[in-house]
């Protein structure tokens, strides 16, 4: 007896993106952001299965500009080799780095209340020369190169170091700008969008930095038909991981995440 084959059901590969952006070196929590994490999800949604188009569920506050220029690449990559369109759904967040990666899909769907954009480059630091002068404690720094020790928290802030970083951050920002440019064209409103502010929901859609509100299940369903087969592909936490044991270990990186999420009142 011939068994009939049936049809074959619509495939949506939802990858979560979720957590600030950063290397791995860099130790910004256990759910860190970067591409070395990334790369193996990312191939395997793509590939798994055959998905008839990918999902991005991100959220994101952002982080370190080139693991977001990484993983979007990488992202553009696997879609054009293997023809398959990608959908951003923005949940809370998706400001800075968590836009750019959101730049990396077709299309981008927000959430009424998702705060996006955010496109600017910022640095943040300490400045703890008088507490070293009045504990009476004396800062050494040997270098070779007079500008080896620029921006150093333990000395008073230098006028032509803060001008360096400056023209760094103006070559990345000038590079973020085009990346946006690059992916939404001629969607994005005749307005400086570029200044670093954000914008919540419908409001993003209006001046083009997503293409509607919308979820990421009634959306593909709409598109795909109601018997598509979602697929989740996300991160293996070790028991290490689950436990937090890392935070407790170093509790800074953890305080440096909950800061950038605050910026966004999260």
């Amino acid at each position: 007896m011939i068994r009939k084959l049936l049809p074959r059901r619509p495939r949506v590969a939802l990858i979560p993106l979720v957590g600030t952006i950063a290397a791995a070196a860099r130790g910004f929590g256990a759910g860190a952001l970067n591409d070395a994490a990334l790369a193996p999800i990312l191939e395997r949604g793509f590939s798994k299965g055959k998905p008839d188009a990918v999902a991005l569920m991100i959220n994101s506050p952002g982080g370190s500009p080139v693991q977001s220029s990484l993983i979007g690449a990488r992202i553009r990559r696997l879609a054009t080799e293997k023809k398959i369109p990608v959908y951003a759904f923005c949940e809370d967040v998706a400001a800075s780095g968590g836009y750019w990666l959101a730049c990396a899909a077709d299309k981008i769907f927000v959430d009424e209340s998702s705060v996006v954009g955010s496109i600017g480059v910022i640095s943040a630091s300490f400045g703890f020369h008088d507490f070293l002068e009045k504990q009476g404690i004396e800062r050494r720094v040997h270098t070779a190169g007079e500008n080896k020790s620029m921006m150093d928290p333990f000395r008073p802030e230098n006028p032509e170091d803060v001008e360096r970083l400056k023209e760094i951050q103006r070559q990345i920002h000038g590079t973020f700008i085009d990346h946006v440019k690059s992916s939404r064209g001629d969607r994005l409103a005749d307005e400086d969008l570029f200044t670093g502010e954000v914008w919540v929901g419908q409001r993003a859609v209006d001046i083009g930095l997503a293409d509607a509100v919308g979820h990421v299940v009634p959306l593909m369903k709409q598109m795909f038909g109601d018997k598509v087969r979602f697929i989740r592909h996300g991160p293996r936490r070790s028991m290490f991981q689950r436990l937090g044991a890392s935070e407790a270990i170093n509790p800074i990186p953890l305080i440096e995440e909950r800061a950038l999420w605050a910026r966004y009142g999260l």
